[in-house]
């Protein structure tokens, strides 16, 4: 597609509504119309979805200091305009995990906070294309329950706020946001509005052929990961618990109903997974297909695509799941990948008869559709959204830009995957110095105990061949910790044992598939277990080696420590963040009880705080050491891997000598290489 439909801003930027969550009115978009409607009168109702936009309002990417034509509302927004053009109904959502992921984020979060009467950047944008609804991603408690209740316009009755009636009322969204799962811990009641209902009045066409508007209403109920409350335990304890999706939706889609709801969509900020179902699944959308009367789903979270008939991820090929035609046991579901890379349209087929509407199934189509076109061009962008956040675009730009060290070498992770620690060390060594510093001057228990850190490649490649951290030498600036450490999380230093750290790495060294060392065939190293949860040791002190000729979990061996082998019983310090010392990813153990400091600065401060302090960083004091390396073999097949093209000579300068590229694009229009990677070396 290469429409240039372009969507007017106009006023809608200037005069935005203050909306409190419990005070939105239903009938919001249109005055009802009230006409009967006769029996076997026919519309199309496109529904319109956006998810983890990430406040990746525009093709820019912060870390880089480039514009990035994959990324961008701005690019989403022309798909949108496209959609209301080619349909003549359309409701438009959002799925979460809007308000964090870019420097802009941060800077109105946490280095210049936008106050009470300012609407954030994202959902000023998002005021303007007219969402009709939304709900809460888990990154949305990133920055804390009162920052959240502020942007989002709402009052939320929780015990670290001030009571509701002494709240101010601020700037938000001129749309509801919706959240059914999680609640107050003094009301136990939904801290958001747990559903809207909204009365659209739509072109149809009676049984005469004629058209004709009517209205119909549409019910809108959001759910968010139960996984939050590890997540964000920081945040979120004492102030608010988690309901299971499955119970959430059973108690409110009959109310929703009752109320008059003929169309139900459920907005769950999660992916699919059929495993026994449990109250604090993290990805619970599956079983929202089985509530009665949901009539369709938005999911996210995953950051993937669904429908795609190719699709090779795990929880797209499960029972009940239409890959082709985007079903979960015949629930209409689209998911929009992540980034505004697409736009979810699921275009309903409804005809009225006994009353209400009803769908057909059977003509009802769903897709996503990319803001890539089929020549590998990008749609273009709508110049009024950048106009719009112009003066928030270029304070972010200034902001990080600002010097904080030097570098002299290039730090990056297009090699993390086979050992390269130039973009990953400087994290470890700054996470560790902040904890060891912290235990010597508050927790003398704990002295004597070595202190060691893991991080991890966030940019791994995933969204292609710009998808990697790479900070190039010379000057560093704010801009460039944030490409070394992605995410806003917090330091968090557990105590374990060496069998647990054993047990971590294992868990760590999935990052790989199991390599059969007799066969002839091809075989690719890296797994889909995602590279963010891959995280590494790097010290001189500590050694270990990954055997990915084993089975998961029969991986590590030789862990050293000072050359002495790591005993089971062993204590160490781990610094990490706050997901993984919570239990994000799943690691044994690591479900909170070994927390002994959870720290209230970011580790991205942390970073920064460290560079500052040691100026000047070099290559071999802060990029060459090297925990980790393979287990020798050799296969009789080659073993390959993915990363940006023609970058073997990089690889070389951080001491990987034993990879070679061999095909300078995948095929995937990535734009990824196929490196091979010699394992006897």
């Amino acid at each position: 597609m290469k429409q240039r439909e372009r969507i007017a801003l106009g006023l809608v930027l200037t005069s935005t509504a203050l909306l409190a969550a419990c005070g939105y009115d239903d009938d919001n978009n249109d005055t009802p119309a009230t006409p009967a409607i006769a029996d076997g009168t026919k519309a199309t109702l496109a529904m319109l979805e956006t998810t983890d936009i990430h406040t990746n309002v525009l093709s820019y990417d912060y870390f880089k200091l480039a514009e990035d034509k994959s990324i961008g509302l701005e690019r989403t927004a022309t798909l949108i305009a496209a959609a209301r053009k080619e349909f003549a109904n359309t409701m438009l959502l959002d799925d979460g995990d809007t308000i964090q992921g870019t420097a802009l984020a941060d800077y109105q979060a946490l280095v210049s906070p936008v106050n009470c009467q300012t609407t954030l950047a994202v959902y000023k944008v998002m005021n303007a294309l007219k969402y009709d609804a939304g709900t809460i991603g888990n990154h949305e408690f990133n920055y804390g329950l009162p920052f959240l209740a502020q942007v989002t316009g709402n009052k939320l009755d929780v015990p670290n706020l001030p009571p509701v009636a002494q709240q101010q009322s601020c700037a938000g969204p001129a749309f509801p946001l919706v959240l059914s799962n999680v609640l107050g811990a003094k009301t136990a009641q939904p801290i958001f509005k747990p559903y809207t209902i909204v009365t659209r009045n739509i072109t149809a066409t009676g049984p005469d052929g004629k058209a004709v508007t009517v209205p119909v209403k549409v019910g809108v109920i959001g759910f968010t990961p139960p996984a939050i409350m590890s997540w964000d335990k920081r945040n979120l304890e004492g102030n608010v618990y988690t309901q299971g999706l499955k119970e959430s939706a059973e108690k409110y889609v009959p109310q929703m109903r009752a109320e008059g709801a003929q169309i139900v969509v459920a907005m769950s900020h999660g992916g699919l997974d059929n495993s026994a179902y449990s109250p604090t699944m993290e990805n619970g959308s599956y079983y929202l297909s089985t509530v009665p009367g949901i009539d369709l789903l938005m999911i996210g979270h995953s950051h993937q695509v669904f429908p795609d008939a190719t699709s090779t991820v795990s929880q797209f090929n499960l029972p009940g799941v239409d890959k082709v035609k985007g079903t979960v046991n015949g629930v209409p579901t689209v998911m929009a990948n992540f980034w505004g890379k697409h736009l979810g349209v699921i275009a309903l087929s409804l005809t009225y008869s006994n009353g209400t509407w009803n769908i057909d199934k059977s003509a009802t189509k769903v897709e996503a559709r990319a803001i890539q076109n089929a020549d590998k061009t990008y749609v273009a962008a709508d110049p009024t959204v950048s106009a719009a956040i112009a003066a928030e675009h270029q304070a972010t730009i200034d902001y990080v830009k600002t010097p904080i060290g030097s570098t002299d070498f290039r730090m990056t992770s297009y090699f993390a995957d086979v050992g390269d620690v130039s973009a990953i060390e400087i994290v470890n060594q700054a996470q560790a110095q902040y904890v060891t510093d912290y235990i010597a001057a508050n927790l003398p228990q704990y002295a004597g105990i070595p202190v060691l850190s893991v991080s991890a490649p966030f940019k791994s490649g995933f969204g292609g061949g710009t998808d990697f951290t790479d900070v190039s030498a010379g000057n560093v600036a704010i801009n460039n910790a944030a490409d070394l450490y992605l995410y806003p999380n917090t330091v968090y230093a557990v105590k374990v044992t060496g069998a647990d750290l054993k047990a971590w790495l294992e868990t760590a060294a999935q990052r790989f598939n199991r390599i059969d060392p007799t066969s002839t065939a091809a075989q690719a190293l890296v797994s889909n277990y995602p590279g963010y949860n891959f995280d590494m040791i790097t010290s001189k002190d500590f050694t270990y080696e990954i055997d990915v000729t084993q089975a998961v979990g029969s991986r590590i061996k030789n862990l050293s420590y000072k050359g002495t082998a790591v005993a089971s019983d062993q204590a160490f310090i781990v610094a990490t963040n706050n997901y993984r010392a919570s239990g994000g990813g799943n690691f044994p153990g690591l479900d909170g009880s070994k927390t002994i400091y959870a720290s209230p600065d970011a580790n991205r401060d942390v970073l920064i705080s460290y560079i500052k302090k040691i100026k000047s960083i070099t290559s071999v004091t802060n990029g060459i050491d090297r925990s980790w390396r393979f287990t020798k073999v050799s296969t009789q097949g080659q073993v390959t891997f993915k990363s940006a093209p023609n970058l073997a000579a990089l690889a070389q300068t951080q001491g990987i000598t034993n990879i070679t590229q061999i095909q300078a694009d995948d095929g995937t229009g990535k734009g990824l290489a196929v490196y091979s990677i010699n394992l006897a070396q």
